[in-house]
């Protein structure tokens, strides 16, 4: 199956459970475009609002803007590119030491952006103490909303995880599967034995505990369990298709994330179709980042009532993963819906 025309409308094995230990608090995750907009934007509207007790006018107020932008973006860029490159040095330090790396970086960023402009010739007697004070006191402003969002995003993706396992891992799927089993025990004891086999790697996969994040390896796998059972289920009804690039494989993923689209496919696809449905699950790399689609064929007329829910969980917790490198879309297009993840893939600064 082609997905070629829900493209358009956008634009454009298992490994075992590892024992986890309590990972340090993480200030300095400064490597994602939405915490460098948000830093930048953060700084700039603090010296707006600064500069505005030392000007008459609006010119004056946008012409000393400008001026001190001028040393102020270049120091702030620093401390961001700094504070990602030693994100992973400065994890092992506990929060108050962190603290102290993050302030000091802030001073000499300070000192940066004094010396900047005093070298262009626009300070004729450089405040050093006050831009190093002032880079300190922005900087602990930055740690504090790194912090808060770093604490924030932990219980919020607990939260999330739990609530994704009780509404789509539903009962409804369990006693479908065991009813499949039963039905197949007298008949064909051997794919009985599989279905129950391949329910039981299913929980247990869907159950391990793997942290806030998971391969897009690993999603596929448990994408691939699920749907032996309910080809066992439906037969010729599911017609299944993989594409996948197995170079996006290691981009990360919030758990459970790509089963609950499998599952709502064969839900609203094949079970109200007699003649059943085709769905396709592809994977691709473009660029520096990896695409995954859910895309299935649903009787006509139908649309995709229900799914709403399901839709906003999934682009919720991409948010939580991923901030704003992340987008999460859905259309529906001459019968052939599609929901599509894209992700960033690993290496840039992670």
């Amino acid at each position: 199956m082609q997905d070629s025309r829900i493209l358009s409308t956008f634009g454009e094995r298992k490994t075992p459970p590892q024992p986890r230990q309590a990972p340090p608090v993480l200030v300095f995750d400064a490597c994602q475009v939405g915490v460098i907009l948000r830093a930048v934007l953060y700084v700039e509207a603090v010296i707006g609002v600064g500069l505005m007790y030392l000007t008459a006018d609006m010119a004056e107020w946008l012409a000393r803007v400008a001026l001190v932008t001028g040393g102020a973006l270049p120091a702030t860029l620093l401390w961001l590119v700094l504070a990602c490159a030693l994100k992973r040095l400065l994890a092992r330090l506990n929060w108050p030491l962190q603290a102290a790396a993050g302030v000091t970086l802030g001073a000499l960023a300070g000192l940066y952006a004094c010396g900047t402009l005093a070298l262009l010739g626009f300070a004729a007697a450089p405040p050093w103490l006050a831009s190093a004070s002032t880079g300190a006191l922005l900087a602990a402003g930055l740690m504090a909303g790194l912090l808060w969002r770093v604490r924030g995003r932990q219980p919020a993706a607990t939260a999330a995880r739990l609530a994704e396992l009780q509404a789509r891992i539903r009962p409804h799927f369990l006693f479908n599967t065991l009813n499949t089993a039963i039905a197949l025990v007298r008949e064909e004891p051997a794919k009985a034995e599989l279905v129950l086999e391949d329910l039981s790697d299913l929980f247990r996969h869907a159950l391990a505990e793997r942290g806030d994040s998971a391969t897009v390896g690993q999603e596929i796998e448990l994408a691939r369990r699920y749907l032996e059972i309910e080809q066992l289920r439906f037969g010729d009804r599911l017609r299944v298709e993989w594409a996948l690039d197995e170079r996006v494989h290691g981009a990360r993923l919030p758990p459970l994330i790509l089963q609950p689209l499998v599952e709502n496919a064969v839900k609203h696809g094949v079970e109200p179709s007699p003649t059943g449905a085709q769905l396709r699950v592809s994977t691709q790399r473009r660029g520096q980042r990896a695409l995954i689609k859910v895309t299935n064929t649903v009787p006509a007329g139908q649309g995709r009532a229900g799914f709403g829910i399901a839709q906003a969980n999934v682009r919720d917790r991409l948010r939580l993963l991923h901030d704003l490198e992340a987008d999460f879309r859905t259309a529906l297009v001459d019968d052939v819906y599609q929901a599509r993840i894209e992700v960033p893939l690993p290496g840039r600064g992670a």
